[in-house]
Formats: structure tokens, sequence, C-alpha cells
């Protein structure tokens, strides 16, 4: 059976929780009489003026039976009669509200002739729950009015015998409110006037009793012409009097006093938190003082009154809650401590009218006491410190949006947003976490665009939990749009925009102009030196100004201090909402010129340190480094030298900032400086094999440009795209990426890029086993070089050696070594020095001399270690296994070859991983292990294959063939090794010694 409710709008709910409504205006119209007068036959006269009001249809007996029987169907277990008169729906009390209603009215009267005013105020607060608003609220049947307004009557009624009864009991503290509430609805209503009279002048507050009083009076006389009633003027008498009205049945004790909310029943996370404050409070010594901070919408109440309630045992005598508006209109501390000392017992005469006489009273109320003193959105540390327990046993807990750091003495807590995990828990807790797990993906996306933040999951897993047939997918996407995502995060009352414009209200107007223009910047992790820049942009904002404008919004929890990073600047974050907002606002009050301004000062900032920055590190990525474009620097010189003092550490703090500046910036339109930033951001992300991160950043550059119509832009994104592949090992798509960008280039006039991407498609090819081809685009590439020692010349070099290596000419290739590693001297850069002696060191080798090539290979490791040069080091590291194992060293040989591969592993440079791979797996061969090398050989050989690199798998199948013949599967090694013939190329000094040496690890070790 369905539960209906009139007390409302007109709502069934049938098991589990599904609420539903009659489809048309006639049956929901039907249903409502029928309600209205449940168990009780209603004439079919009555239903037809019901539902036809002026004239009904000629078939109006018809058309009734019809709606009846539509009710029946949709609502199983509906039961409505017809009997000779009319219908009558039969339904339990349990069943509708306005039964339940009245039965718990009943029996609340019951209870107060027994002389029991406890429990008869619990039925009827029990009846009053049961109305949700006005009857049948929404539906308006002119036919019901006259019910409608009986009910609305007796629902005063109700309401006016529970105040009777909880005065009755003693709970004159907690009606007040709610006494005035109904006065301001129902003005004339003298029986409201006289109780509200009692329960302010029971509550010390005689002087409110009585305006109470003068208001109801003028009121009678200007609308009615009458005077009070004769029990308004008999309270009248008794306050006048200084007499209790109306004696409470029994006189409450002061101690213990519990004030708290209720405890929240889906609180997600926090508990390391409550866990610290209960440590904090629950100590016993002293009188410890906790403050809670944090952001808009963190939770700091909710945390405070969950921490409140686990500590009652530790306070028997009891817990006070004192809102002090703080964010919205800080409360007279007069009004508080007049407030407190009427609940702690202290009522008329006896509460002093100086504040700090109050104070003292206060205090002398809580000696030798064990109470916990909640106070909640505190706005100054003065308005704090009146109420603070003087005496050791108390504790008290603050919350506030505002840090209080002028309160000396106290434990501070900030707030963070929930981590992930709790955020996804809060979720399942409000929408279902059938419904949450089963769209796991659209729900993490909602926690995302709610940063976390404890208010704003609150609204979105309530729409949520109003809308059960509502996508998670749907909602996210409605989230993500900055624009109008701070217009969905508000429900009820609840609002993330309203939260945090009370915070942005309180400020100075130069902070709430330093907090507008922070909002231009979409970096959430700020350094000191970029917050300077953005608050600078104005010419009467003075530094001093800036400073004090930053720890205002520090103060007020808009703009978080991180601490130090490791080039020593100060950061802070701004939480996502908190910088929406501030968007919003920079939109509404500043020009479109003042905030691109803003923006390109800023971003002009980023990339003269980041300029700076890549200048500093050894350029290793094969791309060049345009000097076009790079405006003045608007830093002081002394910040920017201790900014990039490392410059490896600057890149790293800064490394996500940079990465979200490139798509920033594409997003409005500013894709020339997005490269200029990621061209130097790539000469740190290359070094350290940040490969991810290139590619994303690329990408998105790339596509923007392709929107734009920019070519030169996405040929450069292209080629740079096609370096991360070439490392990855996709030589074929690398080789032909190349090509399509070195003929773009050409087209466009950019020798310098083209130069670059011949010189990365000459290297591509010696990996593809293609030396002639490769040889010709390392000389075209030298060609088209400006200089031939640095740059794409240089690079040019190394490639042209490693051709002329497969085309047997390794004493030409001699020759372009010795010149590379006499420039390299000369330059006094390591990087160049190492990588230089690692490519003479291997033309020795292939020349037939192993002893110069084992000492050059020390010598360039040496050198490499001392360097960043990771990439390089790895590749020194493989030839100097390959040496090793040459000059019959076997075991310093597989120790490089190890160490090499856990470089390039580290770097993500697979084709060198696999190359040592397959070194240190032909070494097991020789140990007597071939049964172990063949599985790993066999993956070595797929990925090179696949990478389409010949000379490397060919190598691979001769050390196959050795690993078979090891283990005696002789048509194995028989097909392996006539398949690494097929593959071999004629005069390839390079592949025919790597055999030799490789296979002489397989040999077993000497004795």
């Amino acid at each position: 059976m369905p539960r209906f409710g009139v007390l409302g709008p007109l709502t069934i709910e049938s098991p589990p929780g599904r609420r539903t409504t009659p489809r048309g205006d006639h049956q929901r119209a039907l249903l409502a009489v029928l309600l209205l007068n449940a168990n009780s036959s209603v004439p079919v006269d009555a239903l037809v003026e019901t539902l036809w009001p002026d004239t009904p249809p000629k078939s109006y007996s018809s058309n009734l039976h019809t709606y009846v029987s539509r009710l029946r169907a949709r609502f199983e277990g509906l039961e409505i009669e017809r009997d000779p008169h009319g219908y009558r729906l039969v339904v339990e009390p349990g069943d509708l509200d306005l039964l339940s209603f009245r039965e718990a009215a009943a029996a609340g009267k019951a209870a107060a002739r027994a002389g029991d005013p406890a429990a008869a105020a619990g039925h009827y607060r029990r009846a009053l729950a049961e109305w949700r608003g006005p009857v049948l609220s929404g539906l308006h049947i002119p036919r019901l009015d006259a019910d409608v307004a009986r009910l609305e009557s007796e629902r005063l009624a109700a309401f006016e015998d529970c105040v009777d009864a909880e005065l009755s009991d003693g709970r004159h503290g907690e009606l007040t409110g709610e006494l005035q509430a109904m006065i301001t609805e129902h003005p004339l209503r003298e029986r409201l006037a006289a109780q509200l009279m009692i329960a302010l002048h029971r509550a010390g507050r005689q002087a409110d009793s009585l305006a109470v009083h003068r208001e109801l009076r003028a009121t009678l006389v200007e609308e009615l012409g009458v005077e009070p009633g004769a029990e308004v003027r008999r309270v009248h008498a008794a306050v006048l009097r200084g007499e209790d009205p109306v004696p409470s049945a029994k006189a409450a004790p002061v101690f213990p006093i519990c004030q708290l909310p209720p405890d929240i029943a889906d609180l997600a996370g926090r508990e390391s938190e409550i866990a610290k404050l209960s440590a904090l409070l629950g100590d016993g010594t002293g009188v410890p003082v906790a403050v809670i901070t944090g952001e808009p919408g963190s939770g700091k109440s909710t945390l405070a009154v969950s921490t409140a309630h686990r500590l009652r045992r530790s306070f028997p005598d009891g817990q006070l809650f004192v809102p002090l508006a703080g964010a919205s209109d800080p409360r007279d501390l007069a009004d508080v401590l007049g407030d407190l000392l009427r609940a702690l017992g202290v009522t008329g005469p006896a509460i002093p009218d100086d504040v700090e006489a109050r104070a003292a009273v206060y205090r002398g109320r809580l000696a030798d006491r064990r109470v916990l003193v909640l106070l909640d959105d505190a706005a100054s540390p003065d308005q704090v410190r009146a109420l603070l327990p003087g005496t050791p046993g108390s504790a008290v807990l603050i919350t506030s949006r505002r840090r209080l750091s002028g309160l000396a003495g106290v434990d501070r807590l900030p707030l963070a947003p929930l981590s992930g995990a709790e955020a996804m828990t809060l979720l399942a807790r409000l929408a279902g976490p059938d419904r949450v797990g089963a769209e796991r993906a659209d729900a993490e996306r909602i926690a995302k665009a709610c940063g976390n933040l404890p208010l704003a999951l609150r609204i979105a897993g309530s729409r949520l939990a109003m809308r059960p047939g509502l996508p998670l997918g749907k909602l996210a996407g409605k989230l993500e749009d900055e624009v109008s995502r701070l217009d969905e995060l508000q429900v009820s009352d609840l609002q993330v925009r309203g939260s945090i414009a009370l915070s942005y209200q309180a400020l100075s107007p130069a902070a709430r102009r330093a907090f507008r223009l922070i909002g231009r910047c979409r970096t959430l992790d700020l350094p000191a030196w970029a917050v300077s820049t953005l608050i600078n942009d104005t010419a009467d904002t003075a530094d001093d100004g800036a400073d004090e404008a930053i720890d205002e919004l520090v103060e007020a929890s808009l703009l978080e201090a991180t601490g130090l990073d490791p080039t020593g600047e100060q950061r802070f974050r701004v939480h996502d909402l908190v910088r929406v907002f501030a968007t919003e606002l920079g939109r509404e009050l500043e020009t479109h010129a003042e905030r691109v301004a803003t923006v390109a000062k800023v971003s002009d900032a980023a990339l003269c340190l980041a300029d700076t920055a890549a200048r500093r590190l050894p350029r290793t990525v094969p791309m060049p480094l345009s000097d076009h474009e790079v405006p003045a620097q608007p830093l002081a010189d002394e910040l920017v030298e201790r900014l990039l003092r490392d410059p490896g550490t600057w890149f790293s703090v800064e490394r996500a900032n940079l990465v979200s500046a490139v798509s920033s910036l594409c997003a409005v339109g500013w894709r020339r400086k997005a490269l200029r930033i990621l061209e130097r951001l790539s000469a740190y992300l290359y070094l350290h094999s940040h490969y991810t991160d290139m590619r994303t950043a690329y990408e998105t550059l790339r596509d923007a440009a392709r929107e734009a119509g920019d070519r030169h832009i996405v040929v450069i994104a292209e080629a740079n795209l096609a370096v991360l592949l070439h490392v990855r090992g996709e030589y074929e798509r690398a080789a032909e990426g190349y090509r399509e960008c070195s003929k773009e280039l050409a087209e466009l006039g950019d020798i310098s890029a083209q130069a670059w991407v011949e010189t990365n498609l000459a290297r591509c090819l010696v990996g593809l086993g293609r030396a002639g081809e490769s040889l010709h685009a390392a000389t075209q590439a030298r060609e088209l070089s400006t200089v031939e020692d640095t740059g794409p010349g240089a690079y040019a070099r190394q490639a042209e050696s490693a051709a002329l290596h497969r085309l047997g000419k390794v004493s030409k290739a001699l020759e372009i070594d010795r010149r590379s590693l006499a420039h390299a001297r000369e330059s006094g850069d390591e990087r160049q020095l190492g990588v230089a002696l690692q490519g003479l060191s291997w033309s020795l080798m292939l020349d037939g001399r192993p002893e110069e090539a084992l000492e050059t290979i020390e010598e360039s490791v040496r050198v490499l270690r001392r360097t960043t040069a990771k990439s390089a080091l790895a590749k020194s590291l493989r030839t100097q296994g390959a040496i090793l194992a040459g000059a019959g060293r076997r075991a310093g040989a597989v120790k490089a070859y190890e160490n090499a591969r856990r470089l390039a592993g580290a770097l993500e440079e697979r084709p060198r991983e696999l190359s040592c791979t397959r070194a240190i797996a032909a070494s097991w061969i020789g140990d007597g292990r071939a049964d172990r090398a063949i599985p790993v050989l066999r993956q070595c050989l797929d990925e090179f294959r696949a990478m389409g690199g010949k000379p490397a798998t060919g190598l691979t199948l001769h050390v196959l063939r050795k690993a078979y013949e090891a283990v005696g599967e002789t048509k194995a090694a028989e097909a392996a090794g006539e398949e690494a013939k097929r593959l071999e190329v004629p005069h390839d000094a390079n592949a025919s010694t790597l055999v030799r040496l490789l296979l002489s690890l397989t040999e077993p070790a000497p004795a």
C-alpha cells in the first residue's frame, strides 16, 4: 500500500521510496478530495463539483468512473469503494499523513490531560512533523478551500497545545525563535503572543516580553478596534510583577547542558582531523583552544559539531554552542554573552549591562566545570577572547573562515578539501552507492568539478538524490563548464557562490581587487612571484600594498600559503571553486583590456624565466629553440637569479603550471606564446624523459593551431611529436612524420627547423637499417645548418657517423668523431663531451682498437655521471658493456648493461632497454641458463619487429639461435639463423661487430 501525503504537496510514495503522482489534473483533484475525506463516503455530487466547478459534461458519470478506475490501476493496493451515495477511499492511519497527524495530536491531548507534559510535547512534535507545507500546495481546488482552511486551523491549534506542554515542561529556552516566526505569520493570534511573552520572560528578557504585548495591542486596536483578551492581560500583569505567569511543571537543572546541533549522519572522512582535535581538546590540562580554519564550504562547522558530539563524555557538565555569524553579520558581544548567561541560569537583573561584567559572570559560571564551548563562525580574535573560560577543565573549539592570527596560544587546524576516496564516499551516501558505483567515472568527474569541497559535493549529491533518473554524466558535463558551474552548485538554501561571497564581501577594497586579479590565472598552485606580478598590475598598487592584500586573503582563507618550494619561493593555493568565483567577478567588474593586460604580464614573466632556465640546461631535445618573440623580463634581476640558481629545480617546481599554461594560452588564442613556453619547457622535459607531458602539451598546441589554421605551428608540433615516437621506438611512424614535416617546413621557409627534422630523420633511418638514406638525410641536414659544430649540424654529424658505420666506412666515421670530440673539449660542455667520447669510442672499436675504445668509453661514463644527462649516460653504459664484452671482461660487461637498462627503463626509452635486456639474456646462455633466456629473447624479438628495426631484429635472432642450440632445439636454431642471414646487410661494420661481441657473452665463462 502506498503512503499518501496531503499536508504539503500531494505525494504518493511507493516502496522503496519511489514518489509518483497522477498524470492528469482531474485525477489529482479526485484523489485529493478522497484523501481529505479518507474513510468517509464522498457524494458523487461533491466529486462532480470538485472536478467540474463550472459546467460538468453530459458524460460526467462515466468520466468519473474512468478516473476512479485509472487511479486503482496506477496505484497498486489503492482501495476506492463505491457505495449508494458516492465513493470512499479506505486507508490505514499510518498510510496517510493527515490521519497520522490527527492520531498523534489526540495522543498529545490525552497525555496533557494525564499531567505528563513531556510525553504530550513528544506526541505533538510527532504530529507537527507530518506537515511539509501548506495543504495540497501547488494544487488549487476551489471546492476544497474550506477544508484546507480548517486543516490549517488544526495545525495551529496543535502547535499552540505543543507550546503549552513544553512551557509546562520548563523548555522555554527552545521556543522563542519558533514562536516569533509564528507570530509574524499570525499577528492577531493572542494565544501565540501570550506564549511568547511567557517564554521570553522566563529567559530573562522581560523588556522583550513587554514589547510583544505592546505590538499585539497596537495591531488589535488598529486592525479590529479591540483590546487584548483576558489571558494576554493576565500574562502581561504577571510579567510586570516579575512573576512566572505559568509555573513550569518541573525546574530544569542548568547543568549538564547540551546546545549542540544534531550530528550529521553522512559525514565522510575527517577521521584524522577528529582524532587530532579530540587529542588537543580532551587532554584535561589548562584551557585548550583549537581553531578550525578553511575556505568557504570546506565543512568547518560540520567537523566541529561532529567532534563535539564525540567529546561529550569528556565534558560531563555540558556543551555550549555559540553561533557568531562572523561571515555575514557578526553578532554583538553583549548579546552573545546575554544569551549564554541566560542559558547558564542567570536571568533578569542578575545579568549586568556592562560587557566586561557579563564576561566575568560567564567565566564564573564555568569555573571548576568541564564544559566544551563551540564558537561557530568567529569573525575576529576580539569576538572570541571574552568567550574563553578562565579556569582549567573546560575547552574551546572555534570555527572561522579567518585564521584568527591575533589569537595567541591556540592550535590551528587548516581544513583541506576531502580526499578523492572521501569525496566518492560522500557522493555515494547522498546519491546512492549502487548509482555511484554503476557510473563511477562520471561520479569522479563530478567530484573533480566540485574540487572535493564538502559543500559543493553535498549540493551535487542532493541534486542527484532529488532526480533519481538524472544521469551522472549529464550533471558532470554541466559542472565542468566553468561559466555555469556555480549556477549548478545550488539547491534549496545551499549554494557555493553565496558561501564564497560572504568571505569576499568582508575584504578591504584592495584585497577584493587582488582576489579578482588572482582569479585571472587558471593555475591553482601559485608561486609568490606570479601572485605579486598579478597584483602589481595596477599602477596604484605598491609592493607593500600587494603584500598586505595577500596577507588579508590568506587570513580570510581565500588564498592558502602552502610553504616554501625548493627554490625558496612561497607557494599559494587557490581552490578551484574559489578561482571560478573570482573569475566571475573579474568578468563583471573588469574590462576585457584589463584582464588581457594582467594575463599578458604574468605569462611574459613565466616565458622569460623559462627562457633563462632552458638556456642554462644542456640542450638535449633535437628541435630548435627560437629566439624570436621573447619579451623583456618584468621581474627583478635578483629574484630571477634566486629562482634560477638551479634551473632544473625551478622547472621541476613549475612543470605542472607550465604545462597548464600552454593549454590556457591556446584557449585564449595566444598560440605563439604557448609554443615559446613549450619549446623552453621541453628542454627540461626531454632531458628527464617526461615524455607524457611533452606529448600532451604538443597535442594541445597542434589541435589549437589546426583549428585556427596556423600551419607553421601545426608542423612544429607534429615534428616534436615525431621525436616522441622516435624515442619510444616507433621508427616507421616517426620517419613518416619527419619526412612530412620536412616537406612542409621547406615550403614555409623555416630552414632551421627543417635542418633539425632532417637530422632526426637520419638517426631514425639508422634504426630502420636504411644506412644509405640516413647518410643522405644527414648530409642534407648539414647543408641546411648555418653552423656545423652546434645545433642540428652537430647532431647531423653523429647521425652521419652512425650511417657510415653501417656502410662499412669506419675510417670516415672516425674522422667525424675526432672533430666532434675536439669541438666538445673546446666548448667545455660536459654533456657534449661525454656524447662525443661515446661516439669516438665506438668508432675506435669498429676500427679494431679495443684498448683505445675502452679507455675512451670509460672517460665518457665518468664525465656523464657528473651531469643530469641520464639518457646519454645510458647510451654510454650500453657501449661500455659491449666493449667490455669484447675485452673478455664478462662480469663488468653485464654490470654495465644492467646499469644502462635500469636507466633506460626509468627514462621510458624502450629500444635501449630492450637492447640491454638482449645482452643480459646472452650472458645467461653462457651461464647455462639458456632456457631462461629464450622467452626473454622472444619478447625482445617481437618488440623489435614491431618497431621496424631490422638491424636490432637480426642481432636478436643471432643470440636466439645460440640459445636454441644450447637447449638442443636444432630446427628452431636453424630457422633463427637463416632469418638472421636474410636480414644481414653487406659491409655493415656495426652489426658484424655487435654480433661478435654479443655472441662472446653466450660462451661459457672461463674457469
